[in-house]
């Protein structure tokens, strides 16, 4: 039988701590892939700013189960989806989960956050009750068909409730049923290590933002590892390094009127057209014999 998406990453956490980059649509994820990483976070603070708005829940769960749609069948290796707060209520909830594991994710994370969501390391944040949050994720495992599909909780509540409390509802979060759990905007390593120590559960996933310009220092995946994390996102750090180049490139033609200087710093045709995977659709012309024999099947 074939493996499903869900069984490919819980196999692959066996195997030691995962760097997945963010995507913001499935070029960029099918990047992520030709270089070798493991898996792909469907990132919503991406896909909110490739469609020029902020993220602060502004996407439909219609739009984004589309994309996740796209992004899954772009690759070969497993996606892991960013819910936001799933929507709405336990419903809107269960409703999400269904679309989004039918679009072929392999995780899908959920946060404690208020329906009027900010980004995570931003301030102001205000987090629902932990047993509002515990009743999301009940009906998040009820509505997977796919046992293996990872239900990752998230907490917000370190910058708005303490670390303290944010420990508090990740055990919670595990007694409800969640598969995996992904503290943001922790603000230094000893808040990792103590974070995972105080959920005392070597069985539970770990998962860590290392987001640029944001509360937590940049650490590496393997100092992630050695404190006892299991998925590392980059989420934003494709669309960053392609905004930048692009910005610096327009600046360019502008001054000169010519690309002529930028071409070393393109990919190529021939590199996009193997992205793109051009020949799988370049496909020769069918001989005219052949076309009057399937006419005379039909």
């Amino acid at each position: 039988m074939k493996t499903s998406p869900s069984a490919k990453l819980r196999e692959l956490l066996q195997s030691g701590t995962l760097a997945v980059p963010g995507a913001f649509n499935a070029f960029s994820a099918r990047l992520i892939e030709e270089a070798g990483f493991p898996a792909v976070y469907m990132s919503g603070a991406g896909i909110s700013a490739g469609r020029a708005m902020p993220d602060t829940g502004l996407l439909t769960m219609t739009e984004v189960a589309k994309e996740a749609r796209h992004i899954s069948r772009a690759v070969q290796i497993p996606v892991i989806a960013d819910a936001d707060t799933g929507f709405g209520d336990v419903d809107q909830v269960y409703r999400t989960v269904q679309e989004l594991e039918s679009a072929g994710v392999a995780g899908i994370q959920l946060e404690d956050q208020t329906l009027a969501k900010r980004c995570g390391h931003l301030p102001g944040k205000h987090v629902i009750s932990r047993e509002a949050m515990c009743d999301k994720i009940v009906s998040a495992v009820r509505a997977k068909q796919d046992q293996d599909l990872l239900i990752i909780a998230r907490t917000d509540a370190r910058a708005v409730e303490g670390l303290d409390r944010a420990i508090e509802r990740a055990k919670a979060y595990s007694v409800a049923g969640a598969d995996a759990i992904f503290p943001e905007a922790l603000e230094s390593a000893e808040e990792f290590q103590k974070f995972a120590k105080g959920l005392n559960d070597p069985t539970m996933v770990l998962m860590a933002n290392m987001t640029e310009w944001g509360k937590t220092p940049l650490l590496s995946v393997d100092e992630f590892s050695n404190l006892g994390y299991h998925i590392v996102i980059f989420p934003m750090m494709m669309f960053r390094l392609m905004a930048r180049a692009m910005e610096e490139g327009l600046i360019e033609l502008r001054a000169y009127g010519t690309q002529k200087g930028l071409m070393g710093r393109m990919q190529t045709r021939k590199q996009l057209y193997e992205i793109l995977r051009y020949e799988d659709y370049d496909q020769p012309e069918v001989p005219m014999k052949e076309k009057r024999k399937v006419g005379a099947l039909w």
